[in-house]
């Protein structure tokens, strides 16, 4: 098991989800990987993105104009 980060900042709707997306397929289940984004949409859209796929929101955290999400890879 192992962590990632993913710098999305600065990119819009739906950057942000298809980086993460394209970040989780290379990784293996039990990793962790934490996006960090400007976006507000973010905040819906990659723990929906992470429902549809079957991974987990393990925190979520707004700071000002930067928000991280932290994603746990459930499967392949």
């Amino acid at each position: 098991m192992s962590h990632h980060e993913l710098d999305a900042r600065q990119l819009l709707c739906p950057l942000p989800v298809i980086r993460t997306q394209e970040r989780v397929a290379m990784l293996q289940p039990g990793d962790t990987l934490t996006v960090r984004c400007t976006d507000r949409g973010a905040l819906h859209d990659i723990p929906a993105w992470c429902r549809v796929h079957g991974h987990m929101v393990t925190a979520t955290r707004r700071e000002e104009a930067e928000i991280t999400i932290t994603v746990k890879v459930l499967g392949a």
